[in-house]
């Protein structure tokens, strides 16, 4: 017996629905309550490939070829030369490489300009920086670590590279603090032998091929730049570099400083006199420090290419021509 006012609760399966989906139709239509749920999830999976698919529109309208990341190629090592000095190619476990930071689509997002393209594909000379540019390393920072004087011989590059002291103040103090003799240059080129960077020797190649002449200009030193110049097929008359002087025992007594390339500016200088002597049409200079770039200016370079494929330097990045971070670019508008 139920009490009054109390009411026996109906059976669900006996309760009617109206259909949601005709409102102008009356007729109760019974929709189970599990489908009715299938039908919502499946909306929701409608609408999540829809807003996928719209993504996947805009990130491929804002990405565009340029920006394309690339690995730099890593050729194996070369055979040992008759000098019994093996040039090697790049390997991020050798020792001293100290590799940028910045990402490599920095290089993507900027514009090059029209008349730097057509200046760099129509050049009949192009100068190369040897230091952090066709080789990976600071050539004089790794005969002073050799030594025992990495540190302090570091940073006075820093400072020459970035242009804050003249470039024959910082060499003098460099030297002066480790004054390497002829057996310890030899024995550091043995032990450790130059590496060139990814890309350039075929860089080399294919100028060469479009009978571009090819020149090393380096505040670096001949006697560890030779080798380097053989290895590319350059020759030794088209490299301007400084030059270690020695004593009758092998020991250091300093450096020449009449070559140009001792002090500030002295870049520039060996430029004008190639440009000068050879009377070239489109002279291109490479390099990463404020000494190459010194090297931009009339009767001298047309145009600076910055390489930050191995050191990053803002100071000279920001004025130059066209910032480049592998050589696979350049190579590029060559083909």
């Amino acid at each position: 017996m139920l009490a009054v006012g109390s009411a026996r609760p109906l059976p669900l399966s006996t309760v009617r629905f109206r259909e949601p989906t005709h409102p102008s139709s009356h007729s109760p239509t019974s929709i189970p309550i599990r489908r009715r749920r299938r039908r919502h999830h499946g909306g929701q999976r409608r609408r999540g490939h829809s807003y996928q698919r719209y993504m996947a529109q805009m990130v491929s309208q804002c990405i565009s070829p340029r920006q394309s990341f690339r690995i730099p190629r890593v050729p194996s090592t070369r055979p040992m030369l008759s000098s019994r000095l093996a040039i090697g190619y790049a390997n991020p476990s050798f020792h001293g490489v100290k590799r940028s930071n910045h990402p490599s689509f920095i290089a993507a997002a900027l514009e090059v300009p029209k008349k730097v393209i057509w200046a760099w594909c129509n050049a009949d000379a192009v100068c190369f920086d040897v230091d952090s540019t066709v080789c990976l390393d600071e050539g004089i920072d790794e005969l002073a670590d050799f030594c025992g004087e990495g540190q302090a011989v570091a940073e006075w590059t820093a400072k020459a590279m970035t242009g804050s002291v003249p470039f024959e103040e910082a060499l003098a103090a460099r030297l002066s603090l480790f004054k390497p003799s002829l057996g310890q240059v030899e024995d550091c080129m043995e032990k450790r032998p130059p590496r060139v960077s990814p890309g350039i020797a075929e860089l080399v190649k294919m100028l060469k091929a479009k009978n571009v002449d090819v020149y090393l200009v380096s505040g670096g030193f001949r006697q560890m730049i030779k080798p380097v110049a053989v290895q590319l097929g350059i020759p030794p008359e088209n490299i301007f570099a400084n030059q270690l002087l020695f004593g009758t025992s092998g020991e250091y007594v300093g450096f020449d400083p009449s070559e140009p390339t001792s002090r500030s500016g002295g870049k520039a200088v060996a430029v004008q006199h190639i440009r000068q002597k050879f009377g070239y049409r489109t002279l291109v200079m490479v390099g990463d420090g404020a000494t190459d770039l010194e090297a931009r200016q009339p009767n001298g370079a047309d145009l600076f290419i910055c390489y930050a494929g191995v050191q990053m330097r803002e100071a000279v990045a920001s004025k130059a021509d066209w910032l480049i971070f592998d050589f696979d670019e350049l190579m590029g508008y060559l083909v």
